[in-house]
This record gives C-alpha cells, sequence and structure tokens, in this order.
C-alpha cells in the first residue's frame, strides 16, 4: 500500500478509479471531475492520510471543524455524502468502512499517480443542468470568434451554472486548458493577478499567459468589477489566444466585451398548461421536481396541482436559485402551503446553502448583496418602483414615483443603473421602452419601502395616476392586489 504521507505531501493518490488531487483539492472519477462538499473531501483526506487504521468520529471531528463544535450526526451526514459518490469498489467492499464503536477506516488500496500537466480545474456535477442545453450550444458558438464574452442576469438565475457548462462542452479545444477563477469572495483588486496566476499555476506570474491558448473563466465578477476590467483588457492585449468568458450582474464594459444575458427557465403561460405532462415539460417545474424529490422521495405534480405548480414557478420568475430554495420547503409545508408563503415571507423561505458564500445562501441576501452597492438614490427609486405591479414606461414611472424629495431629474438618471445592475428588466414592446421588476425582486423592494413608511403614499399615488387616465396606454389597468409581505 502506498504510503499516506503523499497525501499529507498534497500528492495525487489514486484508489479503484479515483484520483485525488490534495492540492488542487479535486477528486476525480476516470479523469472526470466529481462535485463534492469541502467537508466530505477534507474528511476522506483525513480518512487517507490514515489509511488502514480507524479513525475515531473525535479525530474527524477535530481536523475537519478545528473551530467549531459539531455533533456526531453531521459527521455520518458527510460521511454518507462521500459514500454515495465512491459508491462500492468491483468487489463489492466499501472504501469507507464503519467500525461499530470505534470509528472509520479507508479501506482501499492507494497508488502513485505520475505528475502531469493539468488541463483544467472545473468541478464536476451530479445531476445534469436543466433548461440550458440551446443556451449553452449558443454561448459556446459565440466563443469561437468572440475573445470576451459577459453572462449578465439577477441574482440566482444560474450565471455560474451556464458558464462551468459551457465550459465543459469546450474541454480540448483548448491547448492550455479551461480553468475556472472564483472572485466571489475577493474583495481587494489589488489580488486579482496573484489569484489568476495561482489557480492556473504561474510561477512567473501573468506574463507566462502571453504565448497560452485558454479559456478563462471568471466567475462572480461583482466584488471587483473594475479591477477585473482592467485585467480583462490587460489580458486580451498581451494574450492574443485567451478568450475569457465572465459571469456578472453587472457588465464589465471591457473594451472586447459581448453581454449575453441569461433568462430565467421557461415558465409557458398558463393557458398553455392543460395536463401534468405540458406543465412538466416547462423547465422551470422541472427544476422545482428535481430539488423537491431531493427532499421527498416519491414527490410528483397531480392534476389538480397544474395551476399551483405553475404559478410558483412564475412567482419564481423561473429562477433557479428561488425554485431551489422554495423546493427545499414543500416536504413541510406541500405545495398549497408553499403556494400561500409565496405571498408572505418567500425571500427568506430558505437559508440553508451554508456551502455558498454568504450572499449567495438566500435570495434575500442576494438582493442584499446588490442593494447594498447602489447609491441612497438608487436604492429609493427601487424601492418606490415596487408599486407597479406589471411592466411599465419611464413616462408613467416618473409620475408616480418623482416628488419634492426625490427630483424628476435624479429618478430619470437612477432607473440606467438598476437597469445596469440586472435590479429591473428591461421588455420590448413596440416603440415605448418599458420597464418591470421581478417578482422576487419587487417584494424585497416592497419590504423596503414598507421600512421606510412611504408604501402607502407611493400606493395612493399610483392609483391616482391611473384614474386620472394617463396610464391607461402605459400601465395595465388592473383589480387591487395584495402587495406581497416579507417577513
Amino acid at each position: 500500500m502506498l504510503s499516506a504521507g503523499a497525501v499529507m505531501n498534497d500528492l495525487p493518490v489514486a484508489f479503484g478509479p479515483f484520483v485525488l488531487l490534495g492540492r488542487q483539492r479535486l477528486l476525480c472519477q476516470n479523469d472526470r471531475p466529481l462535485r463534492l462538499g469541502g467537508r466530505a473531501l477534507d474528511i476522506l483526506q483525513v480518512l487517507i492520510e490514515h489509511a488502514g487504521a480507524v479513525v475515531s468520529p473525535d479525530v474527524l471531528m477535530t481536523r475537519v471543524w478545528p473551530s467549531s463544535v459539531v455533533e456526531a450526526s453531521t459527521l455520518r451526514v458527510h460521511i454518507a455524502a462521500l459514500r454515495r459518490v465512491l459508491g462500492h469498489g468491483q468487489d463489492g467492499q466499501r472504501y469507507i468502512v464503519h467500525v461499530p464503536g470505534q470509528g472509520y477506516c479507508f479501506a482501499a488500496a492507494l497508488r502513485p499517480v505520475p505528475l502531469a500537466p493539468r488541463k483544467h480545474n472545473l468541478p464536476g456535477r451530479l445531476t445534469p443542468v436543466i433548461g440550458r442545453k440551446a443556451l449553452i450550444a449558443r454561448v459556446a458558438a459565440h466563443l469561437s470568434g468572440q475573445r470576451c464574452i459577459t453572462l449578465v442576469g439577477p441574482a440566482g438565475i444560474g450565471k455560474t451554472t451556464l458558464a462551468l457548462s459551457v465550459a465543459q462542452s469546450l474541454l480540448g479545444q483548448y491547448a492550455n486548458g479551461v480553468w475556472l477563477v472564483d472572485l466571489a469572495t475577493l474583495s481587494d483588486p489589488a489580488q486579482l493577478p496573484a489569484l489568476v496566476a495561482k489557480t492556473l499555476g504561474l510561477e512567473a506570474g501573468l506574463d507566462e499567459l502571453s504565448g497560452w491558448q485558454a479559456l478563462l473563466v471568471f466567475d462572480s465578477c461583482e466584488p471587483v468589477l473594475d479591477g477585473c476590467r482592467v485585467l480583462v483588457d490587460e489580458l486580451l492585449s498581451t494574450a492574443p489566444q485567451l478568450t475569457i468568458l465572465v459571469t456578472s450582474r453587472e457588465p464589465l464594459s471591457a473594451r472586447e466585451e459581448m453581454l449575453l444575458p441569461v433568462p430565467g427557465l421557461s415558465v409557458p403561460a398558463l393557458w398553455d398548461m392543460h395536463s401534468v405532462d405540458q406543465v412538466q415539460s416547462c423547465s422551470a417545474v422541472q427544476m422545482l421536481v428535481r430539488c423537491a424529490r431531493a427532499r421527498q422521495q416519491g414527490f410528483s405534480v397531480r392534476e389538480q396541482d397544474v395551476q399551483t405548480v405553475h404559478d410558483i414557478c412564475r412567482r419564481l420568475d423561473g429562477i433557479p436559485l428561488a425554485i431551489e430554495l422554495a423546493a427545499a420547503h414543500i416536504d413541510s409545508l406541500g405545495l398549497v402551503g408553499l403556494h400561500a408563503q409565496l405571498g408572505r415571507g418567500f425571500l427568506r423561505l430558505a437559508q440553508g446553502r451554508r456551502t455558498a458564500v454568504a450572499r449567495h445562501q438566500s435570495l434575500y441576501a442576494a438582493l442584499d448583496w446588490s442593494y447594498g452597492r447602489l447609491s441612497t438614490v438608487q436604492q429609493a427609486v427601487l424601492q418606490r418602483l415596487a408599486v407597479f405591479k406589471k411592466s411599465f414606461s419611464l413616462d408613467a414611472a416618473l409620475h408616480v414615483i418623482s416628488d419634492e424629495e426625490l427630483s424628476t431629474t435624479l429618478a430619470r438618471g437612477a432607473i440606467p443603473r438598476l437597469v445596469a445592475t440586472s435590479l429591473l428588466t428591461l421588455e420590448a414592446s413596440g416603440e415605448v421602452t418599458r420597464y418591470r421588476l421581478l417578482h422576487t425582486t419587487r417584494a424585497y423592494a416592497l419590504h423596503k419601502l414598507e421600512r421606510s413608511a412611504q408604501l402607502w403614499a407611493l400606493e395612493q399615488r399610483y392609483r391616482r395616476y391611473i384614474s386620472r387616465g394617463r396610464g391607461l396606454s402605459l400601465v395595465a389597468l388592473e383589480p387591487a392586489e395584495q402587495m406581497p409581505h416579507v417577513g
């Protein structure tokens, strides 16, 4: 058996069809990266360091959670997740053996892995991507002739998933590989060059990229947007064979940048939905069903659920993160209960993605992060626009939200910024440009408006504007609708 010291020195080791790349914190199966949580990977590394010996739960918890107190049940959950990924060896023996009353033992033989140049660092996926096949192909096709593409869209729309899927589809097409640079937790733009160099294993810095033919994926650029723009412009000018795919809630404004907005998953009109099969053909519902089944085995959509399921996905704007967070409550609330909750506190429904960065752990947190980057005037405009229940024109918006505290000039100047940050959506409608708040964004903004004590006054102004007849061609007249409460 290979000495486990190799793992402690971050050298790659193999067992069965798997390869553990300790330095890169990556587990591969037959050269395919596997999706494995950070804690499960830590547990695997500790067990392999002690391969052939029993490691007690106390030792595992101390090593994996050195500064936290966790329950034994938490360790068992991560062990179970690790076993699901590893499956069984060919002889039917589990790689990780539980010794009752003592702990766990890594039972497989280890073998060395010859060091070879890596060609990518993309994580694997355990589940297929829903509803994005055509979009993946479209982005990949654009990359053949465009050196910088930015995927833009609101929080939770699936920009990272799309970018990684595109990158996976292009593996083997770049001589120097495909590389993911995660910027989600970076706060200092000055650290960008060092992070890129470390990710790509460049010992001499970014100058080495001048002759590279590679695809770089810069994910979640919002925290260091200006620094990222400068770096992208520099890389594209000094490395003529580099291609860069960016994800961001707003454009980089780089010189060679092409913008591709990422839409929500499909939610066709209800009048096109007459059966379970029809409603389940829409990708948003497919996402809801898959996420619900992850928590509740045997979950299915019944005929009487068609309208409820459709409306849940519509209210969530087909946003994958929103659907995932909401679906986690179907087992406790049921579809009818979840549907009712969407009108009250749905932005806080799920805080359970503990492995994500803080601003992605809930939709409320994601919107809070974007909101915090707005100026005071832009925040006020976003709040006030929430009184519009459907799409509206610029003229209608300025008539309703402007007053002595917020001039028409200031309001007009803030709206382009809200569009740029994906908080306000543009809708093509003939010769008149129209705008719309996503349901999720509107509920968030209404919550802020309620706290500012201006909701009642803005609602009255909105109703007076329509009643005077000014909005007949600009704002759809409709019955009064209960404002969704966020609590």
